[in-house]
Formats: structure tokens, sequence, C-alpha cells
């Protein structure tokens, strides 16, 4: 009786350690981060990782930044947002871009679009650069960014052509950027960045209004203002940045988190500074509806699934709060097995290709081949890049280590064709929160927290 006793000691620790290496989300993060370097634009440092990426659209009229998706417009309310996401993860869970190594990786990822915010804002003329680059005449080009010559106008923020929004964006950006670096010890940068913030902050008070686009609009210039303030209230102990936070928080139904709609954040740091109760429960609300049970549909294995058009990025958005809200003590057990499942699905518990199959590019052995990005489907140079790669039924030449494409329907179906924009874009904030509730996994992980997981399809590799 001993001996079997001491043998199942011995096997019971292997067959847990075995479960849980089945996903390795420190890998992921990671990956995610180096899908950030492939979307860089301008010049790009001698670090850099992605060999099939060369300097780039240097005659800008703000060099740096992200390109926003498999295109070469640099969006600024989407860039703001991703760029608060992943700054909020590190605020949140330094400990785990320390545990998977990825920690200088990571105050590298942030301080690119940073570094373009600060360019980007001019405190004396109030002008805000938050476009870069024409969508129809960037969507016609399909070819490397290095290789563009078309022209590239601005859109930009004024007293006369208001963007409280994308301005009060970010502005949370800056701010909570601050907060990452005087972390780091970087006092110099951590001050430049708060002094953009603030006044950038008050241009956006100042001058109210939504910004002018044609693409990724907005109808709240609130939800912004309500982030900023709560960061800019964190960084400076100034009083009247709470207290506008609180004037700006708008309650209601919220059909999803996403760039253009920041009002489960703004409960969520609203809760978590005042511990109001009328906060908490606009996140439960949020969640009642987006757990098994509410309003939102899930697929057979158990996506979340709230759209086709990017639909991962729905779901990895809402488990990033999931884990915060966990964190803060609002239905811990709940929020936190609910969002690694949903991680879980699509890091590989689904049943596409016969399951374990990772909607990560670049994770595992089976993921996307033919995401729809122009520079990964161009072969290297001196080779021609146009219509021809476009249209190709061949696998991109180049893998985009790290990225989540927008994922599959509603009944699990995917197909893995570039033509698809749908399901196979890529784009800065799809990895957003996908980075940021990677970032909270691998905590619980160190904290030994980890939940207990039944994941509908699982992946048994």
């Amino acid at each position: 009786m001993m001996a079997s006793w001491f043998m199942l000691c011995l096997v019971l620790p292997l067959l847990v350690t075995q479960t849980e290496s089945v996903k390795n989300y420190a890998s992921a993060l990671g990956k995610s981060i180096l899908f950030y370097a492939a979307q860089r634009s301008g010049k790009l440092p001698a670090n850099n990782p992605i060999h099939w990426r060369g300097d780039s659209a240097l005659h800008d009229c703000v060099v740096g930044g992200w390109y926003d998706a498999g295109d070469h417009v640099k969006f600024g309310m989407p860039m703001a947002y991703t760029t608060t996401i992943l700054l909020w993860s590190m605020y949140k869970w330094k400990d785990s871009y320390v545990k998977a190594g990825q920690l200088n990786q990571a105050y590298d990822m942030v301080k690119w679009p940073l570094d373009y915010f600060l360019k980007a804002w001019n405190p004396t003329a109030h002008e805000f650069v938050y476009q870069v680059g024409d969508e129809t005449l960037d969507h016609n080009f399909w070819g490397r960014p290095e290789d563009m010559t078309m022209a590239r106008p601005c859109k930009k923020a004024s007293i006369a052509h208001p963007g409280s929004d994308v301005a009060a964006g970010t502005a949370a950006a800056l701010a909570i950027g601050s907060l990452v670096f005087k972390d780091k010890g970087d006092t110099a940068y951590s001050t430049q960045l708060l002094t953009a913030a603030e006044s950038l902050y008050k241009f956006a008070i100042d001058h109210k209004g939504l910004y002018q686009t044609n693409t990724y609009g907005s109808d709240s210039y609130k939800d912004e203002i309500c982030e900023a303030g709560v960061w800019l209230h964190r960084a400076t102990g100034r009083a009247q940045y709470l207290n506008d936070a609180k004037a700006n928080a708008e309650s209601g139904y919220i059909w999803a988190y996403q760039q253009a709609d920041k009002r489960l954040a703004c409960h969520q740091l609203l809760f978590e500074d005042t511990h109001d109760t009328v906060q908490k429960n606009g996140v439960i609300d949020y969640f009642n509806n987006w757990l098994p049970g509410g309003g939102t549909k899930y697929t057979p294995c158990g996506l979340a699934w709230a759209m086709k058009w990017g639909s991962l990025r729905l779901a990895a958005n809402s488990a990033f709060i999931a884990l915060l809200a966990a964190e803060a003590g609002i239905n811990t057990d709940r929020y936190r097995t609910w969002a690694v499942e949903q991680i879980n699905y699509i890091l590989g518990d689904n049943p596409h290709d016969g399951g374990c199959y990772s909607y990560q590019i670049g994770y595992g052995s089976k993921y996307p081949l033919r995401p729809h990005h122009r520079a990964a489907s161009c072969p290297n140079k001196p080779a021609p890049c146009g219509s021809a790669d476009a249209n190709s039924p061949a696998p991109n030449p180049h893998v985009l280590t790290g990225a989540l494409v927008g994922g599959p329907a509603e009944h699990d179906d995917y197909v893995d064709v570039r033509s698809d924009y749908v399901l196979n874009e890529v784009a800065v904030d799809y990895n957003s929160g996908f980075t940021g509730a990677l970032a909270g996994i691998v905590h619980l992980q160190n904290t030994n927290h980890m939940p207990t997981t039944h994941n509908k399809c699982p992946c048994n590799n």
C-alpha cells in the first residue's frame, strides 16, 4: 500500500504538469509582442527582429508608429487604444513579462507608438495628427510598405476641427505610459510622456468635438475622457482628473469592448479606484451578457462569438477585462475560468483542421498560413510584389509570427484564404486584448491561481 501511494504521488504531479503545459501562454505572449515589430513604420532600429521588414514611410508628416493592419494607413484611434491596453497589462502584470523573458521587448513594443504620439502632438499649435495615409489610395496598393510611392496625406485635430475622442484616447496612452516608464526607472521619459498627456487632455477638454474620419468612427468622447482621467489621476494624484472621469462615466448596454466603445474599461478603472457599486454593476452587467446564458452567441466549441468580423478579437478583449475584474474581486473564479477558456479556444481548443489549431500565427504546429497582410505576402526583394501575390493560393512567403487572425464564423467554420479579409484580417487592435489576457494568465500561473477549465473541444496533443 505504501509503495502504491508513493507511485501515485509521483504520477499526479506529472499529470498536472502535462495538463498545464498543453498551452504555453508565455510563449504566445512573446509571439504577440513580435507581431507588433512587424507593424512598425519609419526608420527601424538595429535590433529589428523581422528580417523581411525595412525602413518605410520616412517622408510621412509624422514618421513612426504602427501600420494598422494588413494595409499601411496609420490610424490614431485604434493605435492609442491598443497602446493603452498593452501598457495596462504591463502596469498590472509586469511579473508576467518578466516570467516570459519579454520585459525589455515589451518596453520596446510600447515605446514605438508612444514616441509617435509625442511627435504627432504639437501643443503650441494645438494640432494633433491622428491619421497618416489615405484609405482608398492605400487599399489600391498591394505591395511592401518599403515600396510605397503614393501620396500619404495627414488628418489633424485642431481648435477649428476638434477631436476630443482621439485626443483623450491618446492622452490615456501617454498617461499610463508615464507610469510604466516611471516604474522602469526612466524618469525623464516618464515626465515627457506625462507633460504631453496633460496638455493633450486639456486640448480634448477645452475644444469638445468628435474627430473627422472615414474609418474607425466614434459617437462619443466621454469614454475616452473617463479613461484618460483615471490614468492621469493615477499619474498625478490630482483629484480633478478623477472627478472628470466620474462625470464622464456612462451607464447602459455595452455590446462589446472595442476601440469605438471604452465604457467597460471606464467601469473597471473607476471601480478599482473608488469601489463604487454603480461601476461594479456596469462590469457585472456586461459579463452577464457575455458569459454563457446571456445574450452573446457561442460557437459549438465554446467561443463567445459576437460578430463575424474579428470574432476572436472581441472575445479576447472581454477576456482581458474579465481577468482584471477577477483580480479586483468581481466574480473571481467564474471570470477567470471563462477568460482562460476563451484564450484556450484561440490557442487550439477548437475543431478546425482536426483540432489543436492555433488562430495565433506561429503558435503550435497548425495555424493560418495566408493572413490578409501585404508585407507578409510579398517575396523577398528583388522579386516584385503585386496583385498576383495578393491572389496567390500559396502560403505567405513570410510567417507573420504572433498575429491573431479575425477568426471563425459562428459554427466554428474557418477558411485560411488571404482574400477573405473578414476571417483573415490581422490588426494591431486584434492583438491588444489578446496580449493583455495572455499576461493575465501567466500572472495566474505565477501566483498559483490557474483555474480548472472545461473547454468543449480540448486539444489533446
